[in-house]
């Protein structure tokens, strides 16, 4: 008998640290970028922190883990200043190292 693929655990999707070696994506699946604050409505990341994801190591990960609790906790004055942080950062860095935290 083949093996069964594993489930996928909703609440591991919603936590960093829930996934052994592993930083799991922030990604709700409502991939929709707001154009007045120019994040995810959904995950609330940048562009530049979605295209860089799969790059990131885990600590770099945990970057915009935090970067996003932060955005949720502070509300539409955070997702403004992310917004215009990122537009004067331009990227998530050459090194492929997230961006300190707003």
């Amino acid at each position: 008998m083949p093996a069964s693929p594993p489930r996928r655990n909703p609440a591991a999707a919603a936590s960093p640290t829930a996934a052994v070696g592993a930083v799991p994506s922030p990604c709700t699946g409502v991939c929709r970028i707001d154009e007045r604050h120019g994040l995810c409505a959904g995950c609330l990341r940048s562009l530049d922190e979605i295209a860089a994801w799969s790059t990131l190591d885990d600590p770099a990960r945990l970057v915009v883990w935090r970067r996003l609790r932060a955005r949720r906790a502070q509300g539409v004055a955070a997702l403004e200043a992310a917004a215009s942080a990122g537009a004067a950062n331009g990227s998530v860095g050459g090194d492929g190292a997230a961006p300190d935290a707003p």
